[in-house]
C-alpha cells in the first residue's frame, strides 16, 4: 500500500480551523504559522523509520530540538504557540502522514442482517447526494458513496483513518435510521481496501447477490454512479471504483455463463410463490401487482413467461401500466388507481407489492376482514413483499388465511442447484482478480499524479523562457514558420529529456517495478527539482479559513450580546 507523502490539505485546514475554533489569544497566535513551520506538513517520509527507532515512537519532522534551540530567544507567548503547534502536529497532522487514506466499505445486506434493520438503513435515491455531503462533513472522511438497495446498504468511503472513520461512519447510519450503535455492529461487515475492492467487484458481477448473476445489481452500480455525478465527495477514488466495478461486472457476464438461466430477485418472487400454490391453479390464480416501476415490471414479465394472461396492476399513475401493456401483447392486464388497492386485494389469490413507499401499505387490520380465497388456491391469500422498506407488515403474517413472504425467503428458492452456482462463481473470480490487481495498480499510480503535474510545469516554464530569449535575440522580423520551428524543437527536446523520469513515475502494474521503486523515484524527483507544494499559498488559504472562521465567531457573539440586550 502506497505511502502518502504530505498531509491532507483539506483536512490539515478543518484540524487548524478546529483547534482555533476558541478566540482566545494562545489559540490565536497558535494559528499564526510560519512558512517553516507550514512546510513541517508537507516534507515527504523520507528518515521517518530512522526517527522511530531513536525516539521510540512516530513524530512529525519538526523535532523537538528545534524548540530547545530557539528556547532561549522566545518570550513565553512564543513558546506556547509553539508548543500548541506541535501539539497539533504529534496528535493529529502525523497519522495522517503514516499511511495513504483506505477504501472502506461498511455494509449490511441480505446475508448478515435482516430486513427489519436493513429497511430503516435504507436510503431512497433520491437523498444519496444528501448523504453523501453528510458523510464528507465528518472530520476522517474525504469521499463516499452509497449502495441501498432491496438486499443491501453499504457505504464506500475513503477515510483518513481506519478506525476513526468506521466509527463515524457507524455513529451517522445509527443516527439517520435511530438503530443502535451496538445493534449495528453486531450485524455489519467491514472491508479494507483491496477486500472493499474485491467486494464491490463481486457485487458487480452478481456473485454477492441472493440471485447468483442477476443482472439488476449491475443497473443499480450504474446508477451509482450517474447520480453521484457533479457531486462534492464522489471524488476520484470512489468513482474510479465504482466505474470499474461496471467494466467487471459486464465482462463477468461476457466472458462467463454466470447470467445463463440466472434469476432476479422479482423472478424468485414468482418462484416461490408458484411454488406454494396447488400445481393445479397456477393458470387460474388471481394475481395482483400493487407497483410499476422497475421490480414491479419484472414481476409481470415473469409472470407472463410463466402462462398467466391476466392481471391486475395497482399503481399511481396509468402511463407506466399503459407502456408495459404495450409490449406484452395478448397479455391481459388491468390498471387500477392506487385508491382501489384494498377493493383489488379482496380480488386477489396473490398480491406483490413492490412499490419505494416508506410507510406499509399493508396492516393486520387491513387484512382481516379480506374475504377468504378458494380452497383451489390453496386456501390462503399469499403476499410476496419485495420491497424495502417493506411495503407489508409483519403483523399480517398473523391473520388465519393469509401468509406473509418477503425478501428475506426468497433463500429458498435460489437454494437449489447450489453445486452449478459455485462452479460459475469460481470462473467469474479469475476476471475479479485480475481486474481487482489493475485497479490497486490505478489508484496506486494516484500517488505520483501531482509530482508529474509539477515536473511538466517546471519543465514548461524553463522552455517558455529560454524560448522567449532565443526569439529576442533572432530579432521582430522572424517568419512565423521559423518560429514554429523554433517552437516545436524546444517542446521536443523538453518531451525527450523528461520521457525517462516520467516513465519511472508510472506505476500501473504494465512492468515489474514496484510502487515502493515509483515513490522513491517520485520523492527523488520532489528534491532535484525542488517541486515541492506552494507553502506560501497554501498558508494563505489556511489563514483565510481560520479568518473566516473567527468572523462567525465574532458575529455569533455579537448576535448574542444583541439579544441578551434585548
Amino acid at each position: 500500500m502506497a505511502i502518502s507523502s504530505t498531509f491532507s490539505g483539506a483536512k490539515l485546514e478543518r484540524l487548524l480551523i478546529n483547534s482555533c475554533s476558541s478566540p482566545s489569544a494562545s489559540s490565536l497566535r497558535a494559528c499564526s504559522l510560519s512558512h517553516q513551520q507550514m512546510k513541517a506538513f508537507s516534507k515527504p517520509n523520507r528518515g521517518r523509520k530512522a526517527l522511530a527507532q531513536r525516539t521510540g515512537g512516530v513524530r512529525c519532522e519538526v523535532a523537538q530540538s528545534d524548540a530547545i534551540n530557539e528556547g532561549d530567544k522566545m518570550d513565553p507567548s512564543k513558546a506556547s504557540a509553539l508548543s500548541a503547534l506541535e501539539q497539533l502536529k504529534t496528535s493529529a497532522a502525523d497519522r495522517y502522514t503514516k499511511e495513504r487514506s483506505s477504501i472502506v466499505v461498511i455494509g449490511l445486506s441480505v446475508h448478515t442482517a435482516p430486513v427489519e434493520m436493513r429497511e430503516k438503513l435504507a436510503i431512497p435515491e433520491a437523498e444519496w447526494p444528501r448523504a453523501i455531503a453528510e458523510l464528507c462533513g465528518l472530520n476522517h472522511i474525504e469521499e463516499a458513496a452509497v449502495l441501498s438497495t432491496c438486499n443491501r446498504m453499504e457505504i464506500y468511503v475513503v477515510a483518513l483513518s481506519q478506525h476513526r472513520g468506521v466509527k463515524e461512519v457507524t455513529e451517522w447510519m445509527s443516527k439517520t435510521s435511530g438503530i443502535p450503535v451496538s445493534e449495528i455492529c453486531e450485524h455489519r461487515f467491514l472491508l479494507y481496501n483491496k477486500d472493499a475492492t474485491q467486494h464491490i467487484f463481486e457485487v458487480s458481477a452478481g456473485l454477492d447477490s441472493l440471485v447468483l448473476g442477476e443482472g439488476q445489481i449491475l443497473a443499480q452500480v450504474k446508477q451509482v454512479v450517474k447520480v453521484g455525478q457533479g457531486v462534492v465527495g464522489f471524488g476520484r477514488n470512489i468513482s474510479g471504483l465504482f466505474k470499474h466495478a461496471i467494466t467487471v461486472g459486464k465482462r463477468v457476464r461476457t466472458e462467463t455463463n454466470i447470467a445463463a438461466g440466472a434469476v432476479s430477485v422479482s423472478s424468485a418472487a414468482v418462484e416461490l410463490a408458484l411454488m406454494k400454490l396447488p400445481e393445479s391453479s397456477h393458470a387460474t390464480a388471481r394475481m395482483l401487482v400493487i407497483g410499476a416501476g422497475k421490480m414491479g415490471k419484472l414481476v409481470i414479465k415473469h409472470l407472463v413467461a410463466k402462462g398467466c394472461t391476466k392481471m391486475v396492476v395497482v399503481n399511481r399513475s396509468e402511463e407506466k401500466v399503459a407502456a408495459i401493456h404495450e409490449e406484452m401483447q395478448g397479455v391481459e392486464i388491468i390498471y387500477r388507481p392506487l385508491t382501489d388497492m384494498l377493493a383489488c386485494s379482496a380480488e386477489a389469490d396473490v398480491v406483490f407489492t413492490s412499490t419505494a413507499s416508506e410507510t406499509p401499505l399493508f396492516l393486520k387490520e387491513h387484512v382481516k376482514d379480506l374475504p377468504p380465497v378458494s380452497s383451489e388456491v390453496g386456501g390462503l391469500r399469499l403476499f410476496v413483499d419485495i420491497s424495502v422498506p417493506r411495503n407489508v407488515g409483519s403483523c399480517v403474517s398473523d391473520v388465519e388465511g393469509a401468509r406473509l413472504y418477503n425478501v428475506d425467503d426468497l433463500k429458498e428458492v435460489v437454494a437449489a442447484n447450489k453445486e452449478d452456482r459455485l462452479r460459475k462463481a469460481m470462473e467469474a473470480q479469475a476476471i475479479i482478480a485480475e481486474e481487482s490487481k489493475q485497479f490497486e495498480a490505478w489508484r496506486d499510480s494516484l500517488e505520483t499524479v501531482p509530482t508529474i503535474k509539477k515536473l511538466r510545469a517546471y519543465a514548461e516554464r524553463i522552455r517558455v523562457a529560454e524560448l522567449e530569449k532565443c526569439l529576442s535575440k533572432m530579432g521582430e522580423d522572424i517568419p512565423k514558420k521559423t518560429r514554429r520551428a523554433v517552437d516545436d524543437l524546444s517542446r521536443g527536446i523538453v518531451n525527450k529529456l523528461l520521457h525517462g523520469p516520467m516513465q519511472h513515475l508510472r506505476c500501473d502494474g504494465s512492468d515489474d517495478r514496484t510502487l515502493s521503486e515509483t515513490l522513491e523515484n517520485m520523492h527523488a524527483l520532489n528534491r532535484m527539482f525542488g517541486l515541492e507544494s506552494d507553502i506560501s499559498l497554501f498558508e494563505q488559504k489556511i489563514r483565510a479559513k481560520v479568518e473566516q472562521s473567527q468572523k462567525i465567531v465574532e458575529v455569533g457573539n455579537l448576535t448574542i450580546r444583541g439579544s441578551n440586550g434585548s
